[in-house]
């Protein structure tokens, strides 16, 4: 059975458009539970604290394991929070929170305008977004002697793999983590290639790691 890629944000990220004079900022960023959210939502009110309106939207979790929250904050009821939710939703992003903050700008905008703009203020946000993948992977640590670097780098690459630390002495000694479906392939060609000189250790092991998407 075929795993649901588990997307989500890399990082926080802030857009704002302005319709008929309101300006509509929005605040997205991940969020590994219903806490988190919750206080990134009140983090949000605490920087904008002249605002009208703090439209929230939460999706914690992937496929059917999800927990989802809208609020229209006083708008009129369907207007603001379900747009919001809705677009969120749309995008296949788990684990992230939104707030749409609205100053209100002195005209009326009406129930369509409302759904569309808070609806355009989250679509504006994902523009921005840089897309991670929640999965397994294994970190390894290795030696390798100066000779085969360049070799070894090129096989980290080819495996997608994400070097957190390389210490240079009289040889070379690299951790470097991996999705766990590239492990074993690159830990043979490794070893194919060094003759068995090299030999990977594992590290550690995360059955819910943050990987960045090219």
């Amino acid at each position: 059975m075929e795993q649901i890629q588990r997307l989500i944000p890399l990082e926080a990220v802030e857009t704002e458009i302005v319709v008929v004079n309101s300006r509509f900022i929005t605040n997205l960023a991940p969020a590994n539970s219903v806490e988190e959210a919750r206080e990134f939502i009140a983090e949000v009110k605490k920087n904008h604290p002249a605002a009208n309106h703090h439209v929230p939207a939460f999706v914690i979790g992937h496929g059917k394991s999800i927990i989802t929250h809208c609020s229209d904050d006083g708008e009129p009821s369907g207007t603001a929070g379900r747009p919001a939710l809705a677009v969120l939703q749309g995008s296949g992003l788990g684990n992230v929170v939104v707030v749409v903050t609205r100053y209100f700008g002195g005209t009326k905008l009406g129930t369509g305008g409302l759904v569309k703009a808070y609806g355009d203020a989250v679509r504006e946000v994902l523009k921005e977004v840089k897309f991670a993948v929640l999965l397994a992977t294994t970190t390894l640590m290795f030696t390798t002697p100066y000779r085969l670097y360049d070799q070894v780098v090129r096989l980290m690459e080819a495996h997608h793999g994400l070097v957190l630390e390389t210490e240079f002495l009289q040889e070379i000694t690299v951790k470097v983590r991996f999705k766990d479906e590239e492990l074993e392939s690159f830990a043979s060609q490794v070893s194919n290639l060094s003759a068995g000189q090299v030999e990977t250790i594992v590290v550690e092991h995360n059955p819910e790691s943050v990987f960045p998407l090219s």
